[in-house]
């Protein structure tokens, strides 16, 4: 008996001391809700790596077919039409504005099952081009960018080139909505993600998102400068110009004594 009752005290104690860090772990949570209420719009986390199966393909997105029984279709490429439509030897126009990958390929195998029996069909989009997200600031390579479905914040960071001019800690995703008030903003720290490893600011995109990467405060004053002496350098150039004109006609010039 003394060791049932032993026992029984033990099994009232562990849920007890379980309670306790469950309470503690809800209650750190509940104190961090506030600053993680905006980050929590954008994060679907580990969706970017099955994102891409949900891609719903539009104009002028270029698909692929694989058919291996059906030789008409099989290794096709084909851009969707401004009217949504693919035209494909055997099948004529089909439309597929709208569908995923898998969709796609289901409506073929129907289309197909008129001339071939158990077709096995597959599509895959092998150029994203109906949409996009936009990256402004002092990158590299800003500007608009080919949405895929899988696109997070790193990637649209990396891929625009980022540069010492670059405020990596102040990016800022802003999501476009009905009415500006419905925009939503949010600043990641890039740089922090970057050096730590800490991938949890990491943002999936949507299309249409622009990602901000501002200058730093010394670039901006340099480019601040640089607007000021703008009306200066044409005249610069005035006095440079034929100077440097002159120059190259004395070495054409002069190219049969060298």
């Amino acid at each position: 008996m003394t060791a049932c009752v032993a026992c029984e005290k033990r099994a009232m104690t562990i849920p007890r001391r379980a309670l306790v860090g469950i309470t503690a772990a809800v209650l750190g949570l509940a104190g961090c809700a506030s600053k993680n209420e905006d980050i929590l719009q954008f994060l679907r986390e580990h969706e970017h790596e099955v994102s891409a199966i949900e891609y719903r393909v539009g104009v002028p997105d270029s698909v692929e077919v694989s058919a291996p029984r059906a030789r008409e279709i099989d290794g096709v490429t084909q851009r969707i039409q401004p009217d949504g439509k693919i035209t494909l030897r055997l099948l004529g126009d089909v439309k597929v504005v709208g569908m995923t990958a898998k969709e796609m390929a289901a409506k073929l195998q129907v289309l197909l099952s008129r001339y071939y029996v158990d077709p096995k069909v597959s599509v895959r989009v092998v150029e994203y081009a109906s949409k996009k997200y936009y990256v402004a600031g002092v990158p590299d390579s800003p500007g608009p960018k080919a949405y895929t479905g899988r696109d997070t914040l790193m990637d649209a960071a990396l891929r625009a080139g980022l540069n010492f001019k670059c405020w990596t800690s102040q990016t800022k995703v802003i999501r476009p909505g009905p009415t500006p008030e419905d925009v939503t903003t949010i600043r990641v720290d890039v740089d922090r993600m970057i050096k730590t490893g800490d991938w949890s600011g990491n943002i999936l995109l949507e299309p249409n998102d622009v990602v901000y990467i501002p200058p730093t405060p010394l670039a901006w004053a340099g480019l601040r400068l640089r607007e000021l002496l703008f009306p200066f350098t044409p005249v610069q150039n005035v006095y440079q110009g034929p100077a440097e004109l002159m120059r190259t006609q004395d070495k054409y010039d002069n190219r049969d004594g060298d």
